[in-house]
């Protein structure tokens, strides 16, 4: 008999919430207004405004589409947002190609972004690391960490504790995103491995039950 394969552990990895929600918005489309997406784009080609602006402004009044849906069909019947809208794989490949990029055969933050993200994934099932262009956003509910790379050895972490009830420690610095009204409001700033400690485990654990409250 053949041994028993161990099982795999679930990926960190994730399907950014923005893409979620147009894969939802395309899948509802028809059962809401009638037509699919298709069937929508082949209208505004037909009987729709020649300009951009102005078949946005037809599909919200003549056909009461609401404001994202009107700009979404807009911008898919000129082609611009076919990437956008046909989304079968657009994450993978947006994982592949940033953290490659973030890596980078010159930057040694690679295996800080990894051993990041091996703490974050024992948090709990429900953390999704969703990389971009330059940083990988950890969500929960919302994004509740950041990783991004600064130099070639300096990771930043960024953390939203803007709800920490008591005294934050100098070693989080503050980002301003407090009065930006961004989420990530402080960071923490490790150059090697060995400064991904206990303390900075804490402080992300901080962050993700923040976001869960």
């Amino acid at each position: 008999m053949c041994a028993a394969q161990p099982k795999k552990s679930p990926s960190i990895y994730g399907v950014h919430p923005g893409v979620v929600m147009v894969q939802k918005w395309i899948a509802e489309l028809k059962a809401k207004t009638g037509r699919s997406l298709d069937e929508w784009v082949a209208l505004a080609k037909e009987e729709g405004p020649a300009s951009e602006t102005d078949r946005r402004e037809w599909l919200k009044i003549n056909h009461k589409l609401g404001t994202n849906s009107a700009w979404w069909i807009a911008a898919r019947v000129e082609e611009r947002n076919r990437k956008k809208i046909r989304l079968k794989g657009i994450w993978q490949r947006r994982r592949s190609m940033s953290m490659s990029s973030i890596r980078g055969r010159k930057n040694r933050c690679g295996h800080s972004i990894q051993r990041v993200l091996r703490l974050a994934a024992k948090l709990g099932a429900e953390v999704k690391a969703c990389p971009c262009k330059t940083i990988v956003p950890l969500y929960r509910n919302h994004v509740f960490a950041q990783l991004k790379p600064t130099t070639n050895t300096r990771l930043d972490l960024g953390l939203s504790v803007a709800h920490y009830q008591g005294k934050l420690p100098k070693r989080l610095v503050d980002t301003g995103g407090l009065a930006k009204k961004d989420r990530v409001t402080h960071r923490i700033g490790p150059t090697t491995q060995k400064e991904i400690d206990s303390d900075v485990e804490k402080w992300l654990k901080i962050a993700y039950d923040l976001d869960g409250e």
